[in-house]
């Protein structure tokens, strides 16, 4: 008698992993260690600091691990551009400019940078974007958030996964 396999759950749709961005919404008081753990793991030490995450499993896991604490989406290439332009350091917290770029990285503007990263050819790692610092340190939004900070943004808050709104959330924090 043989037995049957399961099949996994997960299914990767398609190869290229999408790049979503990461806001830290709410903080630690009566966080559950494991999630503060992961949050930390994800560079969100504090209340509105953002990061770029890669979507492979083991981060989409970590994000729905913290999804009760932090907001993310998939970030558009406009966005992206702007965020580096305006909320983008380097070490020493020296704001990001066209000079590092081309200094740090092979590329030579905001533009193509952005792209690269979009692409999947390079990742916001050392190894491949050395002393630019990877975390964003944003302001609350203006207006506010989109209703509760304690729903999620299909109850009429803003967290968990907020698909493309995410841009919308980055604009009025810059």
């Amino acid at each position: 008698m043989a037995i049957a396999k399961k099949k996994s759950k997960l299914k990767e749709t398609d190869l290229t992993p999408k790049l979503y961005f990461a806001i830290r919404i709410r903080g630690a008081p009566g966080m559950r260690r494991k999630i503060l753990d992961t949050l930390k793991m994800l560079r969100m030490h504090k209340v509105n600091h953002g990061v770029l995450i890669w979507g492979t499993s083991s981060y989409k896991g970590m994000l729905i691990k913290c999804k009760d604490y932090i907001a993310f989406g998939e970030i558009d290439e406009k966005t992206l551009i702007r965020l580096l332009r305006v909320r983008g350091r380097v070490e020493g917290n020296n704001v990001l400019t066209e000079e590092h770029i081309k200094k740090l990285t092979a590329y030579k503007n905001f533009k193509e940078l952005a792209k690269a990263l979009l692409n999947g050819e390079i990742q916001y790692r050392e190894k491949f974007i050395y002393k630019i610092k990877p975390v964003f340190r944003l302001h609350p939004p203006k207006k506010g958030h989109k209703g509760s900070i304690k729903k999620h943004y299909n109850e009429g808050g803003s967290l968990g996964n907020v698909g493309i709104y995410i841009n919308v959330l980055i604009h009025k924090m810059l």
